[in-house]
């Protein structure tokens, strides 16, 4: 049997740090694990950008409910459904992803959460369990899942190399070059494409 693993932000919605960035004109919110590859470090930095910026968890959500999916995110996903089961696994949180959720009819979401204080202040992160990408897969075959998985960052590598198949989609040019054996896709046609002839090659095993 086989199951479909995406990672959310870049694949299927806008980054939400960088559309935050956009509205905040805050530059350097703009980096995301495309650019860090290390999450705590950029967590614990965008944290501290929003203290110094006096900025909340209800100014991050009024920015969220106006954004959509990326432009043939919603047709791909529902092509894939009628495949494959998916899973979302995905490094955003709870408080974030609402809104997306409920655009793209509320797929099965794994992710982390914030901390917030009583002011709605982001104090710090939770998340759901280390490494939860890679760890999500590994659960999937240890129930007899073979896992097809598709993210775009860094931290989506460790779910791509414990998959039984893994596709990049629109990944940086460093990660092209540091990881040239997982084919990659550069509009969501291609990514149907790439995913199905995985389903049909495990499936034929």
């Amino acid at each position: 049997m086989h199951l479909v693993c995406l990672d959310l932000e870049g694949v299927l919605v806008p980054e939400i740090w960088i559309a935050f960035s956009e509205t905040t004109g805050i530059e350097e919110l703009r980096l995301t694990t495309r650019d860090i590859s290390d999450y705590d470090v950029l967590m614990k930095r965008r944290i501290e950008i929003l203290k110094q910026n006096g900025l909340k968890l209800p100014d991050i959500q009024r920015v969220i409910e106006k954004m959509d999916p990326l432009p043939g995110a919603e047709s791909f996903y529902k092509k894939l459904r009628e495949i494959s089961e998916v899973i979302i696994l995905s490094d955003t949180f709870t408080q974030f992803a609402g809104p997306l959720m409920k655009k793209l009819q509320n797929p099965t979401l794994f992710c982390n959460s914030l901390i917030i204080d009583e002011e709605g202040a982001v104090v710090d992160y939770a998340l759901r369990i280390d490494d939860g990408k890679r760890r999500s897969v590994e659960a999937f075959n240890s129930i007899g899942f073979d896992v097809i998985a598709s993210g775009d960052s860094y931290n989506d590598l460790s779910m791509l190399k414990t998959a039984s198949r893994g596709v990049l989609f629109r990944p940086p040019d460093s990660i092209i070059e540091e990881y040239p054996d997982f084919p990659a896709a550069y509009d969501h046609d291609e990514l149907y494409s790439l995913i199905s002839e995985a389903i049909e090659d495990i499936s034929g095993k």
